[in-house]
């Protein structure tokens, strides 16, 4: 089994305001500085064999304040990039549920099935995860690990890594500078999802 601590970076100001922040790289808020700093705090006396980090500014910045204090080394992957929302992206939450009530429903119900106008969809995101996290198994065949992900790549990184089920994702966008502790199989079978399931 592999122990893998699934981490949330800190705010930006974009979440803060309720903004769709997607792929576009925004930094820390003074608030996420201050969430991240706790957080690295709470994990420096956990043995990360490695942290994964996501290519973007608020991870980066949450990376090296634990990477600091831990002492792991990180290694940015690609493939964890935030979820491309396109034209979305830089709209408040709440101007698409009132200018688009069934697509922000539809988003909310079922994600796998909705794609932003000029973005991708959650199953494209999946998709492009699931290598580098069979790769991942491979090489951790035991010990922790750490992969620092924003929300809602976060959840879906989760569902590859153990399945079930998505969840809320507009929900999940509120969910900063937190983790939880995931043991995964070794083994290179991939996990049963909701996503798994989905027609190509």
């Amino acid at each position: 089994m592999i122990e893998v601590m699934l981490i949330r970076p800190g705010s930006t100001t974009f979440d803060e305001e309720g903004r769709i922040k997607g792929a576009l790289d925004i930094p820390l808020s003074l608030q996420g500085e201050a969430q991240s700093a706790a957080l690295a705090e709470e994990l420096a006396s956990q043995q990360l064999d490695c942290l994964y980090v996501a290519p973007c500014d608020s991870a980066a910045q949450s990376a090296s304040k634990i990477s600091k204090l831990n002492g792991c080394r990180t290694k940015v992957l690609e493939c964890l990039r935030n979820v491309d929302h396109g034209l979305w992206q830089g709209k408040l939450v709440a101007d698409v549920k009132r200018c688009q009530p069934k697509v922000y429903r539809q988003f909310q119900e079922h994600p796998t099935d909705v794609c932003p106008p000029e973005g991708e969809t959650v199953k494209e995101a999946y998709e492009r995860i699931t290598s580098a996290i069979e790769r991942i198994r491979r090489k951790h065949r035991g010990g922790r690990i750490g992969m620092l992900v924003p929300q809602p790549m976060n959840a879906v990184v989760r569902v590859a890594l153990v399945g079930g089920s998505l969840g809320d994702l507009w929900q999940s966008e509120l969910d900063f500078g937190t983790f939880e502790v995931l043991k995964v199989s070794a083994d290179t079978a991939a996990p049963v999802s909701e996503l798994s399931s989905l027609p190509s």
